[in-house]
């Protein structure tokens, strides 16, 4: 159900219109959480219904353009949202909506979440070092030994850099905890 809290967050940092809000999503958001401009104009829709955005202006009658903004409720919702939402080891994306919610709100407790997600980072780190020692070791490997451990070195470095961006936040984060 986080599409609608990406949503909410771009709508709180800027009141848009579907069609703005759409065209923002495009160039910034949906670099990490995807959402179609049908997924956006129905959830726009059903905030409303929830009583989480409104309407706050409609510019000219030729156009229909409607203005959306979040209501207190709305903001509320993506407070409670940020902090029970639980992340994984692989909720990198939703870690990210996480942060840029953090950004536009302030302070919203996540920093014991990162350091959860980094604990976890490290552990699949370290099976993934070790899979290398024990399987990967031989002088010579076959081709599809080779693809495997171009595989895993993958997975390998994707850890290490996440890691090295994450091991930041904590403090980052905990400068303004409430």
């Amino acid at each position: 159900m986080s599409t609608p809290h990406a949503i909410l967050i771009a709508l709180l940092e800027k009141p848009s219109s579907g069609y703005d809000l759409a065209r923002r999503f495009d160039r910034a958001i949906a670099y990490f959480w995807q959402a179609t401009h049908q997924q956006i104009y129905r959830e726009l829709g059903r905030m409303v219904e929830a009583g989480w955005v409104a309407v706050v202006e409609e510019d000219a009658a030729a156009t229909r353009k409607k203005v959306y903004r979040v209501l207190p409720v709305g903001r509320e919702e993506v407070a409670r949202w940020a902090r029970e939402t639980r992340l994984g080891v692989d909720d990198r994306n939703l870690l990210l909506l996480k942060l840029r919610a953090d950004a536009v709100i302030g302070p919203l407790g996540l920093a014991d979440q990162v350091r959860q997600m980094i604990v976890d980072a490290r552990e699949r780190l370290d099976t993934y070092r070790a899979i290398e020692q024990r399987d990967f070791g031989a002088p010579s490997l076959t081709r599809g030994q080779q693809l495997q451990y171009a595989i895993l070195k993958a997975g390998i470095r994707t850890q290490e850099s996440w890691l090295e961006w994450a091991e930041e936040l904590p403090s980052l984060l905990g400068s303004g905890e409430q």
